[in-house]
Parts: structure tokens; C-alpha cells; sequence
């Protein structure tokens, strides 16, 4: 068995500009010829608890027990979901024909949009496309030439590009360490106009929570405004499924509160909330809202009903904390490494990417459908296995998933 990394294939500068992809596809075959290649696997059924793929390497289709899933609460084939969908693609067709500021804003729209900034309290809301457009285009839009965006360094990705293109300055502090943030901000407290504390609520490849109440207490300490992602948080946590202002008790009391309406709420799209003001320039001057069709209408009306059920279904959260508590619970005492996760992602560490390949290869064709993360996603010493919890998840899918995973990590000497 050959094993290369990315690095073994890299080529000298070339003045073509698509040299740069023969070494990459050099890079994926080598991986596909050696069964590690287990990304963009297709599936043939909807993404539930149990999904069927078209396996490229046995050339069949099979029934794998999906752990990789951010449909949280199993929303994707909701009855109240599906039907609410139906209704809207019935009465609307399947497109909003134009972006919103011209003629493609819906009743539907303003009534998702309304929904979402009272379950985040907050004055008013604003929907796009996707979450990585919603974060791109608040955070270009409201971090300037004279500010400073102040980053969690495990923020997502799309937080770090909005920055990048806002024309600002990029800052970052050490993960969840209060320390660190207080010095970045003392060292920008003269030098800039404004600053913009950025944080994920729930953190993606981690799973654990932004320090909010001490966050708040420094940014009201150096004049600081606070945007949070709350991606992996709503529908999650919070009593009532709000979200990381709610678990801390801290509802109407952040600046900027963003996230996507394809985890828990099972869609597609983003958001921002936030106040009249802050939502009102932002549909004139987030470019990524302004240049896009506004979202189809099946979604938007599938969108409100998953924001009701949320608030009226809460046995399907409490089971999905069921499950989460019992994963961490049995995988922490088989010894895994998990890291400080809390919530409906768990990371198992590896920290060696040939173990982790390994790994992978054998825990699918196990039938378990997990994600492998390698670097530069994370650094290479926590590359890792990640988990994402369902409500929907039964005992035996648990059973199943856990009995796999101490199977391998006894044969790499993990546990």
C-alpha cells in the first residue's frame, strides 16, 4: 500500500494557471486508489439516521448508519416540514424570480425573517442564501477600513474570509482563552475606530461553547460590538432551542447574532439579526445579499414550519441530548480523546494522519458514516474523526456506531 500526502505531489511554479490542479488530482486518485478517499459520497436517500449510498468502491448500494449528518433534530422529513414546503412550492413555483431588493422578496420571506429575530431577540432579521454568505457578506459589510475584527481562531471559515474582504484589519485570540482576547483588545483599544468581537456560538470541528458572559464583560470593558455564529447552536441549545444567547441568559444583550438555516433547521440559507439599523443597511450594503436571488420559496416555507416545530416539539431536542450525553459518556470511558466537546459534535483526536486514514477506510466499510478531518482544516496534530448527533438516532444506531469505534481505536492504540 502506497501512502502520500498532499506535500508529495506538489509541483515547481508553473505559468499555466490550472497547473496548480494536475498534482491535486494526482493527490485524490492516489487516495482513491487506496479505499482512503471517503469525501462526496453519494447518497440515494435522504440524509436520516440510516442512509443508503452508492458505494464507488464495492459498486453498490448500501445502507450505512449516518453519523455525519447536521440534520440534528431530523427536521429534512418533518411531516410538518415537508408539508409546509409542498404548500409553498404549490402557491409560489420553484424560484423568487429576482433578489430581494428588486422584486424577489415574498411574504414568506419577511414572515421567516420576522420568526428568526424573535427567537434570537432581537429587533429584526435578514435572510440570505446560505450561512457562508450571511457571514461573509454582515462581516464585509460592517467592518471598515479604521476597524478591527477581533476572531476566535476556530471561528468558521466564512467568518475569516468576510473579514478578509471587509477591508478591516483581522485579529485573533487563542481559542475560548479570555486571556488572550483581553490583550488583543488592549492592544487595539487606540488604534482603531471600531472593533468586532467574533465568535462561533457552538464551535464546528470542536463542539464546544463561546465563553459568552466573559466575552460580553470585555467587550463592554474596551467598547467592543459582538457578532456571534450560531451555525451549530440553534434548534440545539438554549432551554428552548434558541441558542448560545439563551444558555447563558443572555437573549437581546448581543449586537449581531448570525447563523444558517441548514443544521437544525434542516434547510438551506443564512441569517443575521440584529437590530433595525444594523439590518437595514445590511440589506444595502451586504453585497452578497443585494447580488443574490432571494431563497426558493419551498425552503422558506419549509424554514418557518421548522422554527415551529422547534419551539413546539422539545421531546425531539431532549432525545437529541439523550444521544449526546450516552456518545460522550461511553466514548470518554473507552479513552478516546474528544477534546472539550459538549454538544451534537464530537471530534475523536487522532492526531496521525496515517492512522487516521486507516481509520476512516476501515470504519466505513464497517458501515458507519463518519467524517475524517485532516489538516489544514485542523493542525496536523488534531486531525481527527468527526461525529454529528441526531435526535432520530436510535440506541442500537449508537450501539452499532460505538462498538465500530473501539474496535479501531484498540487496533491503533488509541484506547
Amino acid at each position: 500500500m502506497e501512502d502520500k500526502n498532499l506535500t508529495d505531489f506538489l509541483e515547481l511554479p508553473d505559468r499555466d494557471i490550472l497547473a496548480k490542479t494536475r498534482p491535486f488530482f494526482a493527490f485524490t486518485e492516489n487516495l482513491i486508489n487506496n479505499k482512503f478517499h471517503h469525501w462526496h459520497r453519494i447518497l440515494s436517500s435522504p440524509s436520516e439516521r440510516r442512509v443508503k449510498i452508492l458505494d464507488n468502491y464495492t459498486n453498490t448500494e448500501r445502507e450505512m448508519v449516518m453519523m455525519a449528518s447536521n440534520n440534528y433534530l431530523g427536521l429534512t422529513t418533518h411531516p410538518r416540514v415537508k408539508e409546509a414546503a409542498r404548500r409553498a412550492l404549490e402557491k409560489f413555483g420553484i424560484g423568487a424570480g429576482s433578489v430581494p431588493l428588486f422584486g424577489g422578496t415574498l411574504d414568506l420571506h419577511r414572515e421567516l425573517e420576522q420568526k428568526l429575530a424573535a427567537i434570537k431577540g432581537c429587533e429584526d432579521a435578514i435572510i440570505f442564501t446560505s450561512g457562508y454568505s450571511a457571514n461573509v457578506g454582515c462581516v464585509s459589510a460592517l467592518v471598515r477600513k479604521d476597524d478591527v475584527a477581533i476572531n476566535d481562531r476556530l471561528n468558521h471559515a466564512s467568518l475569516i474570509d468576510g473579514c478578509r474582504l471587509s477591508g478591516g484589519t483581522l485579529r485573533a485570540f487563542r481559542h475560548n482563552d479570555m486571556e488572550s482576547l483581553e490583550k488583543v483588545l488592549a492592544s487595539c483599544d487606540r488604534e482603531f475606530q471600531g472593533k468586532l468581537i467574533i465568535v462561533d456560538g457552538v464551535f464546528s470541528m470542536d463542539g464546544d461553547i463561546s465563553p459568552l458572559p466573559e466575552i460580553k464583560k470585555l467587550a463592554d470593558k474596551y467598547g467592543a460590538r459582538i457578532m456571534i455564529d450560531e451555525a451549530h447552536a440553534t434548534g440545539v441549545i438554549g432551554e428552548n432551542g434558541r441558542g448560545t444567547p439563551e444558555h447563558f441568559h443572555m437573549e437581546g444583550q448581543i449586537d449581531v447574532v448570525a447563523g444558517t438555516l441548514s443544521k437544525a433547521l434542516a434547510g438551506v440559507g443564512g441569517f443575521v439579526a440584529s437590530s433595525r439599523k444594523v439590518v437595514n443597511y445590511l440589506r444595502f450594503y451586504a453585497r452578497s445579499y443585494m447580488f443574490s436571488t432571494a431563497l426558493p420559496p419551498a425552503v422558506t416555507g419549509g424554514l418557518i414550519a421548522a422554527l415551529d416545530v422547534i419551539q413546539t416539539e422539545p421531546e425531539l431536542r431532549e432525545k437529541l441530548w439523550q444521544n449526546i450525553d450516552y456518545m460522550l459518556g461511553n466514548l470518554k470511558k473507552m479513552g478516546f480523546d474528544l477534546g472539550n466537546a459538549r454538544t451534537a459534535i464530537i471530534p475523536i483526536i487522532v492526531g496521525d494522519e496515517r492512522i487516521l486514514k486507516l481509520m476512516s477506510k476501515e470504519i466505513h466499510e464497517a458501515g458507519i458514516f463518519v467524517n475524517s478531518v485532516y489538516y489544514p482544516a485542523v493542525p496536523k496534530k488534531l486531525s481527527r474523526l468527526r461525529l454529528s448527533l441526531m435526535a432520530t438516532h436510535t440506541r442500537e444506531d449508537l450501539d452499532d456506531t460505538l462498538a465500530v469505534l473501539e474496535k479501531a481505536g484498540k487496533k491503533h492504540g488509541l484506547i
